[in-house]
């Protein structure tokens, strides 16, 4: 605690000369060590606190500015060691700034009265007609808001959980507000009733109003010009840039928000990117990507959600309002001018074309394509398996990581292939199946959740969905007995047992989180019966992330046991060997359909448009010298590797498989 004195009669008399004045000089407290050679035409009034002024600012271009306070009105104030302000146009007031802090040509900066700076403000998410709203907070992760969002038929739940939250705002309550250490602010507006956190970069913000900027010295937050937030809260990392207007919302760690993006009361998580675009009324869990003009995205839950331009929900029902919702699970594309009319429900990994209107549900039917023909749906089942776009999807996304707080609030699981997409191609398979079995394997057309399929497409979604269900079985095999020494079954038998009871039955998506349903219906009994905290809620889940793999190795083996006929302890060195060629093959297989993919954007049909003034021959090279050869593209390459080194693997496993003794 920094020790405060008062002013001396110098020092009073040399701040009067400079244009200073004071309601009451002795509410004025200042460190020891102050000097008041820095301040000048300040008027002082409540409790003033003023630290010493030794820093020099070196600004862009080399002009040097010195600390201090100039040109302003302060009223109840805490102003720490070496900050600058400068040109407040109207006054700060009940404010404690950090120091190092810089603040220049700003309009207001104020708490009015007590405030809780955006914490427990309630965010109709998903349904504008309400009934799943949402209290924002500082630390609100992904998996917690996919719970209070989803799970309003258990009202005790939600109660409990709601409470926390109010009970945690309300201990933020206060009448002052804190700009933290190395705060840039410049050129702003109106800031009222909002808390900025260390190293945060404002400047051209229009107005702020009531909300928390969570910045820090790891990842800083920049607001920019034009910025216009009321009722936020904004996490570590984030970037709003360039006139985005944001209302009730929460937007979580390393977004990026910019190009007049319009977002009204939603959720956004993760390294979410908006920009030109709209969003109203959703959850938008990480990676829900949004670039275009007229991209509007409304009423519906996303994640890992790439928005074609034009892409458009409707959630009205003419009668009774916006009261429709929709749900694109993870992965899930919408291409250029495509419509989806809520109710609906799109399956992981789905790209969307055209417009759709019959509510379909397709979470059963994963990787597919939903096509418009004519006024119908065409489902095209697990196709988007071998699509070159979902790989290079999977790929970038850990790299677009942009994260950099230590403390990360929404743990995220990027595998494509997982229990929870697995158990959905299992189903997929036996809907398939059944579709046949119902109609008859010569029907041309099959009918299903409102979409039609073609009998080629339903055959074909069989074959691929195998091959995906084989890829991750003998996947989650082969890393289980990577770099593990085994002479015998009995060995091996060893090592494939589990090391927790724990991932049987169904595996559930919280936006990013994979876990058993087991595992989340249990936190939620101890949340409803037994005394907890938001932190230890949250460190609930990022329990079960981090136990993914072995919670994962449960499921596997149970499966597996299923494709066996026999528990593992019976478990033979032939059976073994078949799966891992069955695995060899499936990654193969995948391997060339999705070179074969990838080989197409270098067809013919791909070159037109380039050589304009030349033959055949110019437009090749003309294609070459921008977009490259097919055979030193660097995803092509690294397919061609992929399939190198897991046919290796294969093979060197396979080797010690066969000398192993029964």
């Amino acid at each position: 605690m920094k020790n405060y004195r008062l002013l001396t009669e110098n020092e009073i008399h040399l701040l009067t000369s400079k244009g200073c004045t004071a309601e009451n000089w002795e509410m004025v407290r200042v460190s020891e060590g102050f000097k008041p050679d820095y301040i000048a035409e300040v008027h002082f009034s409540g409790n003033i606190f003023l630290g010493n002024f030794n820093k020099i600012f070196v600004l862009a271009g080399g002009l040097q500015r010195h600390a201090g306070i100039r040109r302003c009105c302060l009223h109840n104030c805490t102003i720490e060691d070496d900050v600058y302000i400068d040109q407040v146009a109207n006054y700060i007031a009940n404010y404690h700034i950090g120091e190092g802090s810089y603040i220049e040509n700003v309009n207001l900066l104020v708490v009015e009265k007590d405030s809780t700076f955006g914490n427990g403000v309630k965010v109709p998410v998903m349904n504008e007609g309400g009934g799943r709203e949402i209290p924002i907070f500082d630390f609100l992760s992904a998996p917690l808001a996919y719970v209070l969002t989803l799970y309003r038929h258990r009202p005790v739940l939600i109660q409990k959980i709601q409470k926390l939250i109010d009970d945690y705002a309300c201990k933020l309550k206060s009448d002052t507000g804190t700009i933290g250490k190395n705060v840039r602010i410049v050129n702003a507006g109106s800031i009222k009733n909002v808390r900025i956190g260390d190293c945060a970069n404002i400047e051209g913000a229009s107005c702020l109003i009531n909300g928390s900027i969570n910045s820090n010295a790891f990842a800083p937050v920049t607001i920019g010009a034009g910025v216009k937030c009321d009722d936020f809260i904004i996490s570590s990392g984030v970037s709003v840039t360039d006139s985005t207007l944001i209302s009730r919302c929460f937007i979580g760690q390393g977004c990026i928000l910019g190009k007049h993006y319009s977002v009204l009361d939603s959720l956004f998580f993760s390294n979410c990117q908006g920009m030109h675009g709209e969003a109203t009324a959703i959850f938008a869990g990480p990676y829900t990507v949004s670039h275009h003009k007229s991209t509007l995205l409304i009423a519906g839950m996303f994640s890992f959600l790439n928005a074609g331009s034009g892409s458009n929900q409707s959630n009205h029902m003419y009668k009774l309002g916006p009261i429709h919702q929709g749900l694109a699970e993870r992965g899930a594309k919408t291409t250029s001018d495509s419509y989806l009319l809520w109710p609906a429900k799109i399956g992981a990994f789905t790209l969307v074309m055209g417009r759709h209107t019959k509510h379909s549900d397709t979470s059963d039917l994963p990787f597919s394509y939903l096509i418009e023909n004519a006024t119908d749906s065409f489902l095209v089942p697990a196709v988007n398996l071998r699509s070159v776009g979902t790989i290079r999807d999977a790929q970038k996304w850990p790299k677009r990581d942009n994260r950099k707080d230590p403390k990360k609030l929404d743990p995220i699981n990027f595998n494509l292939l997982s229990p929870y997409t697995i158990q959905k191609m299992m189903k997929g398979v036996e809907v398939l199946k059944n579709l046949q079995k119902i109609s008859g394997e010569t029907t041309e057309i099959y009918t299903y959740q409102n979409c039609s399929i073609k009998n080629s497409s339903l055959l074909r979604g069989i074959d691929l969905y195998h091959i995906g269900i084989y890829k991750f079985l003998g996947n989650s095999l082969i890393s289980r007995l990577k770099d593990k020494h085994f002479n015998t079954i009995e060995d091996i038998r060893e090592i494939l047992k589990p090391d927790t009871s724990v991932g049987s039955g169904e595996w559930i998506d919280l936006s990013g989180l994979i876990a058993p349903k087991t595992e989340i219906e249990q936190l939620m009994k101890k949340i409803e019966d037994q005394p907890i905290t938001l932190e230890d809620i949250q460190s609930e889940f990022e329990k079960m992330h981090e136990a993914y793999y072995n919670y994962e190795w449960t499921w596997a083996k149970e499966k597996l046991e299923i494709y066996w006929r026999k528990p593992i302890a019976e478990v033979t060195r032939e059976d073994l060997i078949q799966m891992v060629e069955l695995w060899k093959n499936s990654v193969v297989t995948l391997d060339h359909l999705i070179y074969d993919d990838a080989k197409k954007e270098f067809s013919l049909n791909a070159k037109t448009g380039f050589g304009v003034d030349g033959d055949e021959q110019q437009k090749s090279l003309d294609f070459e010298s921008v977009r490259g050869s097919f055979e030193n593209n660097p995803f092509v390459l690294e397919v061609i590797n992929h399939i190198k080194i897991k046919s290796e693997l294969g093979d060197e496993l396979l080797d010690r498989l066969k000398k192993v003794t029964n």
